[in-house]
């Protein structure tokens, strides 16, 4: 019988009978790449079962494992759900592995024994590796294989209370003739991976390798799979990473976990306000403080804007940790509603310490620091800029005020402008001052005198 073949699109698992030039669904170009269709056998779904009334199902007293790192656990929230497959990707080099054999040795002390599978390093490298970071845990079993049918019987004999599979691009399928990292063979192995876990109630941790536009490799398919998708952001020149979630089914994604990577491994930050601030300069025109939510983490981030006269007739608009269409159009408020005119200046912006914020509330502060740049008038150091910029020019109120405030406070920060909306019933927190404006142009009065 001959065998089917299909064409299949890496990018995003696009199925053709025929071999094309660009992908019809997601438009990437020379991404469909020939596979033998497989059908997948019955014996890796579940077993037969009968439904069971909601409230006839037990829980269990301790659903969740401690890793052993604050930062990771607020992420997952709480910790690791037993059963539950949690996939990590990020760029190479930004300390996946790291993360995972930090939280294997925490969880082995804690929990049991875990089974640390490596298709990219043997059993001596690994310890190489485990043995700089401090890593000696007694509980902590190392494997390295590529074949998942060997890892599953592993897990099937040993029954871990975790593992780590690293990475879910290089394990395979003996049953598909497709290479490692296809869409057909990360879909198979990432299938009968959560299979195990449902099953044997195994908690397991994918690491994933990444795309250049930063995406995890493979089909989106693979996303739709796990419980729980994270991705590690840093910037390469800067020591700090950020652990950010993407999907979690067993609690919220807004949360993210700040790390510090040094000789001795990933080191927690408990408070990262304070790590952005550190470098900050005093009397600096264009520098702004404000205050995001990540979560239910409020962060104090130093916003740095440089506006300077364009030496082409196009001028310039570059935003780095922000997004640079948020910029343009504050950039036309300030034209259009403060008479500000920025029509041939190059304006940058840049988030001090390579962090990334997408809230609203920091648009007052980018403002700010657009105007306090241009007029070459620095903002007082002890203030912080909370409130989202409409096209009105107006401030509006944001959420947890007093979260943020408190976080001011809690800095040293002195003062606080913020939308006056957000004054009505706010309580006092700590010794700041609150300062509530209701337009752009006023908070510009009121800060760059």
């Amino acid at each position: 019988m001959k065998d089917r073949t299909a064409f299949i699109c890496q990018n995003c698992g696009f199925n053709s009978p025929k071999w094309l030039g660009r992908c019809p669904n997601c438009g990437e170009w020379n991404s469909l790449i020939e596979e033998i269709e497989e059908d997948v056998s019955a014996e890796y779904s579940f077993p037969p079962s009968a439904p069971v009334l909601y409230k006839d199902v037990k829980t269990g007293e301790k659903e969740r494992e401690k890793t052993g790192t604050e930062e990771l656990d607020r992420v997952l929230g709480g910790g690791v759900v037993s059963g539950s497959l949690v996939l990590i990707g990020g760029d190479p080099g930004i300390g996946k592995s790291t993360l995972l054999l930090q939280a294997g040795h925490a969880i082995g002390e804690r929990a049991g024994t875990v089974l640390y599978v490596s298709g990219e390093e043997s059993v001596r490298q690994i310890k190489l590796r485990a043995d700089r970071v401090k890593v000696a845990s007694e509980r902590l079993l190392l494997l390295s294989e590529t074949n998942v049918d060997s890892i599953l019987n592993q897990l099937c004999h040993i029954r871990p209370a975790a593992a780590v599979i690293d990475s879910i691009q290089t394990t395979f399928s003996p049953h598909l003739e497709s290479a490692p990292g296809s869409v057909s063979q990360v879909r198979e192995c990432a299938s009968r991976l959560m299979h195990a876990a449902k099953r044997e109630g195994i908690s397991i941790l994918l690491i994933g390798h990444v795309t250049k536009e930063g995406a995890i490799a493979g089909p989106r398919v693979l996303e739709h799979i796990v419980d729980t998708v994270l991705y590690f952001e840093g910037e390469r020149h800067h020591s700090f990473r950020i652990l950010r979630t993407v999907k979690n089914r067993f609690g919220s994604t807004n949360e993210i976990g700040v790390f510090e990577m040094r000789e001795e491994g990933l080191v927690e930050v408990g408070n990262p306000s304070e790590l952005f601030l550190a470098e900050r300069p005093e009397h600096v025109s264009g520098s702004v403080v404000v205050c995001s939510v990540e979560g239910t983490r409020p962060l104090l981030v130093e916003l740095q804007a440089l506006v300077s006269p364009t030496n082409f007739g196009l001028p310039q608009r570059v935003a780095a940790g922000i997004d640079h269409r948020r910029l343009s159009l504050l950039l036309a408020v300030l034209e259009k509603r403060a008479g500000l005119r920025l029509g041939n200046h190059d304006v940058f912006m840049n988030v001090a310490g390579g962090v990334r914020i997408d809230e609203p509330a920091v648009d007052l502060g980018m403002v700010v620091s657009v105007a306090s740049s241009l007029r070459d008038v620095p903002v007082g150091s002890a203030v912080v800029a909370v409130g989202e910029v409409g096209l009105g020019g107006e401030v509006r109120a944001v959420s947890h005020i007093e979260k943020r405030i408190g976080e001011a406070a809690k800095m040293g920060f002195s003062r606080c402008v913020c939308s006056k909306r957000n004054l009505k019933g706010l309580k006092t927190v700590g010794d700041i001052e609150i300062s509530g404006v209701h337009t752009v142009s006023e908070a510009l009065n009121l800060l760059l005198v």
